[in-house]
């Protein structure tokens, strides 16, 4: 459990933490944490086709015991005897394209039941528990950071990937994801807008989520990698994000390209519920968002916002770029045990687009 401290001390022990955590990524320099494999995904092909290259890399007989357990372990039964049943018998019932095809791509490249990748997918949606930040610096350059916290840390940072997703000989978009997962929980349209998705804590998730899946609509994830592929700018990009119906409540970070593109949007399932964007003429040159709404207290033993916010202060805008971001997300407790990787991103300068791994702390 994490302590709560006056708002004063904290801030004074979250500089003490930047700049003994600066001088420690200094001196490790050398051996960073590592980059998670990067491969490429043809949208060219057809969606049966497009994972097959990338399982090529693993052992499916290991990935399928992997994902039962996980599947066994945080789904419950209900879930299972009512999912199965529709996926097996009618897959495109229950899942739009290209979803379908690339579950059923899926599914045969690891030997496994359709409704079982269909239900792994969304045990996934369930457990995000992130940081995201996003940031301009005093030149109008817009950053985007997050860490990605989640349980099966161990398992799911051998299956952790970066993926390009091509479409005629270009990136469209990239993201990082796990294998098997067809949704995005992060993700950079190049010369567009980035994004990142943190769970909005809720009560009775699977309930509700499920029976607005049934009606058609969209995991959170899914809508990410939709607007990552189709829309046109950062402005059609937010728009999409604060109004398609979503199965779970959320927070969508948004970034873009130029001064001020900033956003946190914070959804419920049928819309947007608030929308708090950057604001640098008024001095709010960054927004942290965890897991709990920005105009409530986080709980005491789960405060990775007050740290975050003093780390970003201790650190001034004059100062703020994609390696000191990595750093904010280096201070305890925005990392902690489980966090599983970092990624720092920039949409106006795709190429810097890097995720790491992180190492026990």
């Amino acid at each position: 459990m994490w302590c709560r401290f006056p708002g004063h001390l904290m801030a004074l022990l979250c500089l003490m933490m930047v700049l003994l955590g600066s001088c420690a990524l200094s001196s490790s320099l050398d051996v960073p944490d590592p980059k998670p494999p990067r491969y490429n995904v043809s949208l060219d092909l057809p969606p049966k086709q497009r994972w097959e290259p990338v399982l090529k890399h693993y052992n499916t007989t290991n990935l399928r015991e992997a994902f039962h357990s996980i599947i066994h372990d945080l789904v419950p039964k209900w879930v299972l005897d009512k999912i199965r049943p529709l996926a097996v018998r009618d897959l495109e019932s229950v899942v739009r394209e290209p979803y379908a095809g690339e579950i059923r791509g899926l599914s045969r490249g690891l030997g496994m039941c359709a409704a079982d990748v269909l239900i792994l997918n969304l045990a996934y949606e369930a457990t995000a528990y992130c940081v995201g930040i996003i940031a301009q610096d005093e030149n109008g350059n817009i950053y985007h950071g997050r860490n990605m916290d989640y349980h099966y840390r161990e398992t799911l940072r051998e299956i952790t990937v970066d993926l390009n997703f091509v479409k005629d000989g270009q990136i469209a978009y990239t993201g990082t994801t796990f294998l098997g997962y067809v949704g995005l929980w992060t993700g950079q349209s190049p010369y567009k807008f980035t994004v990142s998705g943190n769970q909005r804590v809720h009560g009775d998730w699977w309930n509700s989520a499920v029976h607005a899946f049934l009606k058609k609509s969209s995991p959170v994830s899914w809508l990410t990698r939709d607007v990552l592929n189709d829309a046109e700018d950062y402005q059609s990009a937010k728009h999409q994000l604060s109004t398609t119906r979503i199965i779970a409540k959320v927070y969508y970070i948004m970034a873009g390209t130029m001064p001020r593109e900033g956003v946190i949007i914070t959804r419920d399932r049928k819309g947007f519920a608030d929308i708090w964007p950057l604001d640098p003429l008024n001095g709010a040159w960054f927004r942290v968002e965890t897991n709990y709404d920005h105009w409530t207290t986080p709980p005491p033993d789960d405060d990775r916002r007050t740290p975050a916010n003093a780390a970003m202060n201790a650190t001034g805008q004059a100062n703020i770029n994609l390696d000191t971001l990595y750093e904010v997300l280096s201070v305890n407790p925005v990392l902690n045990p489980t966090t599983l990787y970092t990624t720092v991103m920039s949409a106006a300068f795709p190429e810097k687009y890097t995720t790491r791994m992180r190492n026990q702390i």
